[in-house]
């Protein structure tokens, strides 16, 4: 959401975040609000709390704002709105410890909201949650909702898929590889570009993931790449409503990979999973290994036997 430089007028954003148990499933939402435009943005983790969650809808409003804004950020959280406007100055004199000199819960994501309020100029509201505001009722049940969804997506054993890629050169050549995992079963599958990007690549074993996914079930993807993340959560929606162009009128760079994405996006219930690369899952960096092995000439039945043999239990 991009409000025109010449306006005054403020984002309006309610943000909630739910947790069932309480630490268990868990999901977030928020409503940005833009004069008559209206975004509505959610989703989910498997092992979380609710302050997490709180968390997690906060700073996922403040990163979908395009441009800097004035923002009313309303929240029912007061461990939200305590922490922004009262404990945050004292956490960050003493380093980010408490008072009783106790490492700060949730550092990690503090500081990516600290990051995320940055570009904006965030008034924080405080309102009494199910006491009949429409908003806060209606994000408090997108949030609520999206820990369904993730209750429904193990019940029907969604496809989980890591993926992987390595370019030797900035030009390639280079590798991908996706690892996936559904009902207890493995699979393995790469393949290898002489010329190529690492943005690319990427792009190619995210494509493979979902090609491999059925209409009927779920599909989550994992990737260390902001680039896919990015792109497919965000901006390919927009693209196709600019004819696959960017902004600046330029054609979408590895337009045929993106165009197949967007097939099966249409077509997929999918959730997309930014990891960490300097703390990503196990299986990502299996993937990352195997996509080093693809680039380096390897293929797929070799790979799938390298996996056997130093990978699988």
């Amino acid at each position: 959401m991009s409000p025109n430089t010449g306006t005054n007028r403020t984002i309006i954003i309610y943000t909630d975040g739910a947790c069932d148990p309480n630490p268990g499933l868990g999901g977030w939402a928020a409503i940005l609000l833009f004069g008559s435009h209206r975004k509505e943005i959610h989703g989910s983790e498997e092992n979380t709390t609710n302050n997490r969650m709180e968390l997690r809808a906060t700073i996922e409003a403040l990163l979908h704002l395009k441009s800097s804004c004035e923002v009313e950020l309303h929240t029912d959280s007061e461990y939200i709105q305590k922490g922004i406007t009262e404990w945050m100055p004292l956490w960050q004199a003493r380093g980010w410890r408490t008072s009783k000199k106790r490492p700060v819960a949730n550092q990690d994501l503090w500081l990516k909201l600290v990051s995320a309020m940055k570009p904006h100029k965030v008034h924080w509201k405080w309102v009494k949650g199910h006491v009949g505001n429409p908003l806060n009722e209606h994000v408090d049940t997108l949030a609520r909702a999206a820990i369904k969804r993730v209750t429904q997506k193990n019940i029907v054993s969604e496809l989980r898929a890591f993926t992987g890629a390595s370019c030797i050169s900035p030009k390639g050549p280079g590798g991908w590889a996706v690892l996936l995992l559904q009902d207890k079963k493995v699979k393995v599958l790469s393949g290898q570009e002489k010329t190529t990007t690492a943005n690319r690549l990427q792009l190619l074993s995210a494509a493979q993931a979902l090609k491999e996914a059925k209409p009927s079930k779920g599909v989550d993807i994992y990737t260390t790449s902001k680039y896919v993340y990015q792109g497919a959560s965000q901006w390919i929606s927009t693209w196709q409503i600019q004819d696959w162009k960017t902004k600046s009128g330029d054609i979408v760079k590895n337009l045929d990979v993106w165009q197949s994405i967007s097939i099966y996006i249409n077509k997929l219930d999918v959730t997309w999973h930014l990891c960490s690369s300097n703390k990503s899952l196990s299986e990502i960096e299996v993937a990352h290994d195997l996509a080093i092995s693809a680039a380096l000439g390897k293929n797929n039945y070799e790979i799938r036997k390298l996996f056997e043999t130093q990978y699988q239990r």
